[in-house]
């Protein structure tokens, strides 16, 4: 029997169309910036963020844990600017969804780990609405990756067979939880590799 044609894509955000938005190499830099305490700040990142991520806490609540539990020289302000400054595009990958989109008459979701205002952002200011159709974010639905809900809730939201979907993503664990559901799944190590792969399920420009 010939395999169904892909219909939908589901994507991360973080490694695929943009940079890592909180990662330990923005951390990591935050601290040299403000000269905070790396160990400390990591301590309290770890014990936290997830609740942040599931959408139980708000940004606010998470700098008051996490950076202002005592006085700081440089503002609150200052510092989001900062973590906000840590999201770049991938220029490539970001032509080249809408493309397939507009050629093959795709679905696009994102499915993504995230805060609510970091994400918020993030689809502000890259325009990530223009051509995604729904997202599917940690703390917009209260499951994060790799709990397999959060992928089923896509799957309903976009009424799609799991066959005929492709989830791209850089994180191992992550593709192999949507494929344990049927999800076709692809490995983003870079644009190049990423378009081949495509180009494979027949997803061609």
């Amino acid at each position: 029997m010939a395999a169904l044609p892909i219909t939908a894509l589901f994507l991360d955000v973080g490694g695929v169309l943009l940079t890592n938005g909180w990662d330990r190499y923005a951390r990591k830099e935050a601290c040299e910036t403000f000269k905070l305490d790396p160990e400390e700040i990591n301590e309290r990142h770890h014990l936290t963020f997830d609740t942040y991520e599931e959408g139980k806490l708000s940004l606010e609540e998470y700098l008051d844990r996490v950076i202002f539990f005592q006085p700081r020289d440089f503002s609150r302000h200052a510092f989001k600017d900062f973590m906000f400054a840590r999201s770049q595009p991938h220029p490539e990958m970001l032509e080249l969804i809408p493309a397939l989109k507009a050629r093959y008459g795709l679905k696009i979701a994102v499915v993504s780990n995230e805060g609510r205002e970091l994400m918020t952002h993030r689809i502000r200011t890259y325009r990530l609405s223009d051509f995604v159709d729904f997202f599917i974010v940690s703390s917009f639905v209260h499951f994060r990756k790799p709990d397999a809900d959060i992928f089923r809730i896509a799957l309903d939201i976009a009424q799609v067979p799991p066959q005929q979907v492709v989830y791209i993503e850089d994180r191992d664990m992550f593709v192999n939880v949507a494929e344990g559901l049927g999800l076709r799944g692809l490995v983003h190590r870079g644009f190049e590799s990423t378009r081949a792969g495509l180009a494979q399920l027949g997803l061609k420009l």
